[in-house]
This record gives structure tokens, C-alpha cells and sequence, in this order.
């Protein structure tokens, strides 16, 4: 399986039924995208976990969840990878089979592809342009103020301690704890 692929599930697919059967009633008029890096906790290292969405840096082993919410700050879907790995290329996979009207996001996710594909699915995308841009793009700031529901999420999910430090060494664990603090937010 692909790093990048760490989608909520279980051995019975309990922890991905009760996210989804949460998530129906979501308001995907406006989502919010975003990504939070998670320091693994020793216990969570080990000399094999390059297929268990931990990178390796000069800090140690970390983890980046990339989340997805709707316009209340409910998520929606994640998706786990190293540490090291930028959100701007997980953004597609984590927004296909969502039906919105406008995606959210910071600076970092200002790519041509992403808004190719926005674009392509008739979505609205409100991101700010880098300011290395050759050609600035016109954000609606005013609507981008909604992004803080992401940042709020993060916020509500590092309240529980096993979210905010990874203690577990698999992945598929520590989905199923993100997924249950994400239950308890609902």
C-alpha cells in the first residue's frame, strides 16, 4: 500500500462506518483542507516504518494527518502520511467523491494542478496565491476568513493525548484513535 494511502479503516471496517455514518449529514457547501504534523512518540519509532506514514527528520519520527472538514469544523476524511510530505499533493486524493462548492485552504496549497482540478468539478477555490507567483490570482478573503474550522479541528482533536503524540506504531491504529476523537467531536 502507498504511503499516502492510510484511509480510515479497521479490521471490520467499525472505526470507517461510524465516520462515515457521521459524517452524511455534513454541510459540504464550503470544506476546509488542511494538515497538522504530529510528533511520534518513541515507542511509535521504529527501524521499519516507512510503510506506517512516519518520516524521519533531525527531530525524529513524525506524522502528518491531512484533514478535511465542512463549514461547521466537523471532519469529514483523513489521510495520513510522513511528516516530510507536503499537503499540496495529497489535496486531490482527499477531495475526490466530495461534492462542495468551494474548497478552503492556505497558502500551501497553491498549485496549478489543484486548481485545474477544482476547476474540473466546478468547485470554487479560496486559496490565497504565493507570493512567488508569476501571475497573482484573486482570492475572495472575505469567504477564506471561514478556514479557521480546520485550524479549529486540529485544535478540538490534539485535546486528546494520543492524537496530539502518536504512540501508536501501526497506522491503521492510529486512524481508528483519530477516527473515535473525531466520533467524540461529532
Amino acid at each position: 500500500m502507498p504511503l499516502c494511502e492510510y484511509y480510515v479503516r479497521g479490521r471490520s471496517g467499525a472505526w470507517e462506518k461510524l465516520l462515515v455514518h457521521f459524517t452524511e449529514p455534513a454541510d459540504l457547501q464550503d470544506v476546509s483542507i488542511d494538515g497538522s504534523v504530529i510528533r511520534a512518540h518513541a515507542c511509535a519509532a521504529y527501524s521499519s516504518a516507512d510503510n506506517e506514514a512516519l518520516g524521519r527528520s533531525k527531530g525524529g519520527f513524525s506524522c502528518n494527518i491531512h484533514a478535511l472538514c465542512d463549514g461547521l469544523g466537523l471532519p469529514i476524511k483523513f489521510i495520513l502520511s510522513g511528516g516530510q510530505e507536503a499537503g499540496c499533493c495529497l489535496a486531490i486524493p482527499i477531495l475526490e467523491n466530495v461534492k462542495a462548492t468551494a474548497v478552503l485552504a492556505d497558502k500551501g496549497y497553491d498549485t496549478n494542478a489543484l486548481r485545474e482540478w477544482l476547476k474540473e468539478q466546478g468547485i470554487k477555490a479560496v486559496i490565497p496565491p504565493k507570493s512567488n507567483r508569476k501571475e497573482q490570482i484573486v482570492c475572495d478573503y472575505h469567504h477564506y476568513k471561514e478556514r479557521h474550522a480546520i485550524e479549529c479541528l486540529f485544535g478540538k482533536l490534539k485535546h486528546y493525548r494520543r492524537i496530539a503524540t502518536r504512540y501508536e506504531k501501526k497506522a491503521i491504529n492510529y486512524m481508528g484513535m483519530l477516527s473515535f476523537a473525531s466520533v467524540l467531536l461529532s
